[in-house]
């Protein structure tokens, strides 16, 4: 299945429970979904392998080979210098304020994205 930015235009308790249908498809059917979405939480709920793509929109642009999920997050992660932790109350995926203790520390040991 190819799916492309299922989560447009939904709010984000739509988000989870597309995100939860989607996953639980997939399961049950021992079948592949491929998932074009911009909203990181989704694809942090959804994923287990991820596709970087470089280049410029509507240019040119060129695929990684697909990666096990924190491998490709962390390339993407990288390229942006963004550092990502979860939030020890909703579990959900932040960003962490450039240049704080945590960000310097991720950036540091090389782990844009945070652990399971």
């Amino acid at each position: 299945y190819l799916l492309d930015e299922p989560s447009a235009h939904l709010d984000v308790e739509q988000r989870v429970q597309a995100t939860s249908a989607i996953r639980r498809y997939t399961e049950n059917h021992d079948a592949t979904a491929m998932v074009i979405d911009h909203d990181i939480y989704m694809i942090d709920l959804l994923s287990d392998r991820l596709m970087v793509f470089d280049g410029e929109p509507a240019q040119h642009g060129t695929a990684r080979p697909a990666q096990e999920m924190r491998a490709g997050m962390n390339d993407f992660l990288a390229d942006l210098e963004i550092t990502f932790r979860r939030d020890e109350r909703t579990g959900r995926p932040r960003i962490n304020k450039p240049d704080s203790q945590k960000d310097r520390e991720q950036k540091r040991a090389g782990e844009y994205y945070y652990s399971n």
